[in-house]
């Protein structure tokens, strides 16, 4: 599996870039699948519901299933934190992960940048962002892909990971 990132602070537009981003990979045959970071606590569950009462009870992990989907949770509890790889271990096998928000982890990303913002842009502390979506002009080498051409970003992935069209 080959992985991606999408990088950026928060409110500069990483979700609705993969949202529309992910249609045009699988338009090109390609298994995607995504890996998100969440900086804050979260909950998928609901209270009162069977599976969060077993999780409340102490199961380490609950497995939901149904005709459309499954999702496993696990509980942590006392684990530290997985790392990207372990994480990328549980996945089916795919052409492509698209991560978002894994910031820190050296593999290829395209930076999200809005200066709107307020924030600086990560690429000039970064060597692994290999371009950037943006609506602006930035003094660098990195290719500037325009932020809402979501055909330009997709063939730019496609190129730099090496992954070639599939009839659908």
């Amino acid at each position: 599996m080959k992985v991606f990132g999408i990088a950026g602070y928060s409110g500069s537009g990483k979700t609705t870039l993969l949202e529309k981003l992910i249609p045009q990979l699988t338009a090109r045959g390609l298994k995607v699948s995504v890996i998100k970071h969440a900086h804050h606590g979260f909950d998928i569950d609901r209270p009162g519901k069977d599976s969060y009462r077993h999780r409340e009870a102490g199961a380490t992990e609950v497995l939901l299933s149904c005709g459309d989907r499954w999702a496993l949770m696990h509980e942590r509890r006392e684990e530290p934190e997985p790392t990207l790889d372990e994480l990328l271990r549980h996945l089916s096998p795919c052409d492509l992960v698209l991560i978002e928000g894994f910031k820190q982890e050296p593999v290829p990303k395209l930076e999200v940048y809005r200066p709107e913002n307020g924030k600086p842009p990560l690429f000039p502390e970064r060597s692994d962002i290999v371009a950037i979506a943006t609506d602006v002009d930035l003094a660098t080498d990195l290719p500037q892909l325009p932020l809402n051409d979501y055909v330009a970003i997709a063939d730019f992935v496609m190129h730099t990971m090496q992954l070639q069209e599939r009839p659908c």
